[in-house]
């Protein structure tokens, strides 16, 4: 069950069709928010600060441009093959497509670690695979780390990801190094 209305349905059928007081709401409600179910019917969502991790680092650009990688990018971070240069759209398509975006990566990263994470260090993750995809995570050494239990090491993987090709060369950049550190710190945290 990836939706909330589908969990109070259940609840209210093992109590033999009685309703919930508004005490029972709250209490079923606290209990999936701190599971990561979400309201929408969504599934995992990453939590705020995570999201405010993406957006901090990707920030928003209601114009194409080319990332260091000389991929056509807009609106906060989002590539695809629609996206070309010249291209333009509104501060609400750009809001979509980053909800989009994220709950791709927020699936992904849902699945790869079996949906075992603190709030936190989902958080990280989706922050990871949506600037690098989902595919580089999936066969990571940090991946395989924290499946394994082993949170410090995975958190010590993060800072190996801090490179891109630039014109041919692979180079230490340092926005990366300085995203792959919060994503660290965050994913270290314990909520």
């Amino acid at each position: 069950m990836s939706d909330r209305k589908s969990v109070f349905d259940a609840i209210r059928a093992a109590r033999n069709g009685q309703g919930f007081t508004a005490g029972d709401v709250a209490a079923i409600d606290t209990l999936l928010d701190h599971l990561g179910v979400s309201k929408d019917g969504k599934g995992r969502q990453a939590n705020k600060a995570g999201l405010d991790l993406i957006q901090g680092f990707e920030s928003c650009r209601l114009t194409a441009y080319r990332d260091i990688a000389g991929i056509p990018t807009i609106g906060w971070g989002h590539t695809g093959p629609e996206v070309h240069m010249g291209m333009t759209i509104t501060q609400e398509q750009a809001d979509r497509l980053f909800d989009a975006d994220t709950d791709k990566f927020e699936a992904a990263v849902d699945r790869l670690t079996k949906g075992k994470a603190t709030d936190d260090q989902f958080g990280a993750l989706v922050s990871f695979a949506f600037n690098l995809g989902a595919d580089a995570l999936a066969g990571s050494t940090l991946l395989r780390l924290h499946n394994s239990g082993d949170f410090a090491g995975a958190a010590g993987e993060f800072g190996k990801w801090n490179k891109a090709r630039v014109n041919g060369k692979l180079v230490i950049v340092p926005g990366l190094t300085r995203r792959r550190e919060a994503e660290a710190e965050l994913y270290r945290r314990q909520a």
